[in-house]
Parts: C-alpha cells; sequence; structure tokens
C-alpha cells in the first residue's frame, strides 16, 4: 500500500505537479494540473493533501461534488490519491480559518507542494486578488503502479 507522503514524494521531482480530476455535473472527468504537497490540516492536523487554484470549473465541482483524485507521476511511476474535498477561501469560507489564517495556509500549501517565492507580499497580493482557494483534500485511498 502506498501512503500519502509516499504518493506526494512521486511528485516532488515535478516540481509537485500533480493531474487534478473532478466529477462534472453530466457524469464526464473534468482534468486540470495543480502543484500540490501534503501538509498537516489546519483545524485537525491530519496529513492532507492541498493545492492552491482559483480555476473556476474545478472550483464549482468540487462545492457540490467533492470528490477528487489527485495523481503524481515521475517517468513510468505514478501513484493517485483519493478524497474528499475541502474548500477554504474567501468564497468558501471556514470556521476555522479568519483572513490572516488563509494568507499564512496559502503560503504553507505553495511550500509543501515544493515553491519557494522571491517577494512574500506580492506573492499574498497576487493571491488575494484572483480569490485563490486552498483545496485540502483527506485521502480515503492511496495506490500505485
Amino acid at each position: 500500500m502506498t501512503t500519502l507522503n509516499e504518493a506526494a514524494a512521486l511528485g516532488r521531482d515535478e516540481h509537485g505537479l500533480a493531474v487534478v480530476c473532478t466529477l462534472r455535473a453530466d457524469g464526464a472527468i473534468q482534468s486540470s494540473v495543480v502543484n500540490a504537497g501534503v501538509l498537516a490540516h489546519p483545524s485537525t492536523a491530519q496529513p492532507v493533501l492541498a493545492f492552491v487554484t482559483y480555476g473556476r470549473v474545478k472550483l464549482a465541482n468540487l462545492r457540490v461534488r467533492p470528490q477528487v483524485t489527485a495523481t503524481f507521476r515521475t517517468g513510468w511511476q505514478w501513484a493517485a490519491v483519493e478524497g474528499r474535498a475541502e474548500l477554504a477561501g474567501p468564497d468558501d469560507p471556514q470556521p476555522w480559518l479568519d483572513a490572516e489564517g488563509l494568507r499564512l495556509l496559502r503560503r504553507a500549501v505553495f511550500v509543501a507542494a515544493g515553491g519557494d517565492h522571491q517577494d512574500w507580499a506580492e506573492y499574498d497580493r497576487v493571491m488575494a486578488e484572483q480569490r485563490r482557494t486552498v483545496v485540502l483534500v483527506e485521502p480515503n485511498r492511496v495506490y500505485s503502479n
């Protein structure tokens, strides 16, 4: 059995890139590429897969159908993480997160996905301007080839 950390480790050489799949209303799959990493959930402290997005389609899908699959790969090795998404952002408030907490959580997700930034104030400005949302995925199945 593959663990959440092992799955995310495959993406480290690829800058945390993962293919994320959500379910459309018509039952079709919507896919996109995100930078993702593992961190402790800010409320429960349980390990979760996390990414930041502003994709209207992806967020609309997740608001109604929160099931999500993220697949990491390096060469022919791959690992998938399936779970339920929890959204935290300006349009998806959480009782455990205020505006300052969201600013810091976006940074934490970026770093967990392997990112680094030379100007955190600019990063914060862009994230707020684009109304970026944090997606936290509590894994219920992790598997690989």
